[in-house]
């Protein structure tokens, strides 16, 4: 699979931190080096049949879909596209205008996650997004009209301007627009966001654990009850519409990352991470030079993230598959770290898989990290 990284945002949004440019002027310079990255970098990948590819970013809706399209023609000179690919595009809603979505029937792209956030004004403008509530709704709408159904929405839970009926009536809304995928995460207070000075300056309230931890268990049971697969803890898709690219995350498949920031696994134990910095990545490229660097996990490293990685999914983290990737040292650790969680009920192993129940998964983070072992 391959991760595409697009570094441009029309305005920043108060609580990201990840990387990206609001200023578009290098973006021609930036495709070019993408295409060249992806002459260099073709070999990484030891199959050549792509069953997921992924434009994220950032904003890659801000790219025309001349330019979406000639970036998929590049990656066809070196892979074969799976009969059944998925080809996501994160879109913002104010980018998918009537023009801009008819364009994109033609571009390849068969599914779209759209980043709504919010249906309420008020939410919005604390999270300071481009859009408003309306463009969102006639967004989703718009891109259902000319077909395109495998549609994702990003909810955000727990922001100071919310409470648990406005969450109730984004739900509701997401199951009006017939939506079948919906990715929800707990606003987050990071460092060096505008959020974060807003806080510390007593200009808005920070997040309250309590009610997040309320909002989450209301979605899961909602979004249940509507036909929803709860299949891993941020995200709810109806059957037949789970994301086939996060989902090979997850079961720890190789990927390719390409574009500024973007990580790669080879699925055995090196990763790798190109630069976080939009001029220094054109300029190394156009030298011909890789803008990345890597590392070679330890076991202890690969150890930990499987357990980080698979006990946030419905379907848990195979205990066959540890047996045959770590020594015994590390399943001894495992098996006496386990028994007592298992015997609280916050784990539990179903058909060879050690899970979280339901019920616990809005801290398996810390769950999970109760188990690791360290060097």
């Amino acid at each position: 699979m391959i991760y595409i990284h697009i570094p441009y945002c029309k305005q920043k949004c108060s609580y990201c931190n990840f990387h990206f440019s609001t200023s578009i002027h290098s973006k021609d310079d930036f495709l070019l080096a993408l295409h060249k990255e992806i002459d260099l970098r073709e070999k990484e990948l030891e199959s050549k049949r792509l069953k997921t590819l992924y434009f994220g970013g950032g904003t890659p809706s801000l790219l025309s879909v001349d330019e979406i399209k000639r970036i998929l023609e590049k990656i066809q000179k070196y892979f074969d596209l799976d009969s059944n690919i998925e080809i996501t595009l994160e879109a913002n809603p104010d980018d998918l205008t009537a023009k801009y979505v008819k364009e994109l029937s033609t571009s390849g792209i068969n599914r779209l996650s759209v980043g709504v956030q919010s249906f309420f004004d008020e939410d919005l403008k604390l999270m300071n997004r481009a859009h408003n509530a309306s463009e969102a709704d006639s967004a989703i709408k718009r891109a259902q009209d000319i077909g395109l159904e495998n549609i994702s929405i990003d909810l955000i839970y727990g922001s100071p301007t919310s409470n648990l009926e406005m969450w109730k009536e984004n739900l509701n809304k997401t199951i009006v627009l017939q939506v079948p995928h919906v990715s929800s995460y707990a606003l987050t207070v990071e460092p060096k966001t505008a959020l974060n000075q807003w806080i510390k300056s007593g200009k808005i309230s920070s997040p309250n654990e309590s009610h997040q931890n309320e909002e989450f268990y209301w979605m899961v049971d909602f979004l249940k009850n509507q036909g929803f697969e709860h299949y891993e803890i941020s995200n709810f898709a109806k059957p037949g519409f789970h994301s086939k690219h996060n989902a090979a995350y997850w079961k720890y498949q190789p990927y390719l990352g390409l574009g500024p920031s973007a990580h790669s696994y080879d699925g055995r134990n090196t990763r790798s991470w190109n630069v976080s910095n939009n001029i220094h990545y054109i300029r190394d490229l156009n030298q011909e030079k890789l803008p990345k660097e890597e590392e070679t996990l330890s076991d202890y490293d690969r150890y930990n993230e499987a357990l980080m990685i698979g006990l946030r999914t419905s379907w848990g983290l195979s205990l066959n598959w540890m047996k045959s990737n770590f020594s015994d040292k590390f399943m001894e650790h495992l098996e006496q770290s386990i028994q007592p969680k298992m015997d609280q009920g916050i784990l539990e192993i179903e058909n060879g898989y050690l899970k979280i129940p339901e019920k616990h998964w809005f801290m398996a983070d810390g769950i999970a990290s109760d188990l690791f072992l360290l060097e």
